[in-house]
């Protein structure tokens, strides 16, 4: 089975989020063996992917534990078939998830993932995080996967160093922090800590923007946004607000390719 190695929301190698791809190659494969293969490949995500009729079945693993939704994984899915041939150039892909049917577009050298919006309610900070985070938010909420929680500055989010031993008590897939953009080269950054989940600090999170775009749509009063996910790699990502609906635009780039032999 052809097995990749694909940076997402990048346009430059070793940049953006590493993610595996898999392209399961119709023999059965138990949930366990596709466990295996994520803790060995190692990345916060790797995505299994398998052709269903004229559409495709779509799974994400961290080394940890299958996940519902995996925006930066897809996008590498979407990568890894256009390179393939298996999806053309300016064609559409359709996965089936646990998150429902979503689609990958490629146009105009980006692919934009059509995702479902989850939109963040406010909430009550969780025991433990204020104190894992180090300083007190402007608000926080909480979706269908996480907590999300806006700093006054980008200048927090960026320097921020969470207690990540308290991070992991918190029983939800992740923490997003935000906050808006300070010089309008972005709208709004972000990061992403997930240690319950396997990973510390995720690279670029598209499922976490998911959350973003509606959180941030009205308070700054627009629908289509410029965001930066601030991690060590780092990552720039087109958000749109569609409705109940969240376009995802970004390259990606193959840093590897091989075969797995078991």
């Amino acid at each position: 089975m052809r097995l990749f190695q694909i940076d997402a929301f990048t346009g430059t190698p070793f940049g953006g989020n590493p993610a595996a791809v898999c392209l399961l190659d119709g023999a059965k494969v138990e949930e366990a063996w596709m466990q295996n293969v994520a803790a060995e490949m190692n990345l916060s995500e790797t995505a299994f992917v398998e052709r269903r009729d004229q559409d495709w079945d779509l799974r994400w693993f961290t080394p940890a534990v299958e996940v519902a939704l995996c925006g930066h994984a897809t996008l590498a899915t979407a990568h890894a078939m256009l390179e393939e041939g298996i999806l053309a150039a300016g064609g559409t892909a359709r996965f089936h998830t646990r998150s429902g049917l979503l689609r990958a577009t490629h146009a105009d050298d980006l692919i934009e993932l059509d995702f479902p919006a989850t939109v963040a309610a406010p909430s009550a900070p969780p025991d433990g995080l204020i104190e894992a985070i180090g300083m007190h938010p402007l608000h926080v909420a909480r979706s269908n996967f996480d907590y999300l929680v806006e700093l006054p500055t980008e200048e927090d989010v960026r320097s921020l160093t969470p207690d990540l031993a308290m991070l992991r008590r918190i029983p939800v897939r992740g923490i997003i922090v935000t906050s808006r953009g300070r010089k309008g080269d972005f709208d709004f950054v972000s990061r992403f800590f997930a240690p319950a989940s396997g990973v510390d600090e995720d690279p670029v999170t598209g499922s976490a923007h998911c959350a973003l775009a509606p959180y941030w749509a009205p308070r700054l009063g627009k629908q289509q946004f410029r965001a930066y996910q601030a991690s060590p790699r780092g990552g720039v990502l087109r958000v749109t607000l569609a409705g109940d609906r969240v376009l995802l635009a970004g390259r990606a780039v193959t840093v590897f390719r091989g075969e797995l032999r078991v």
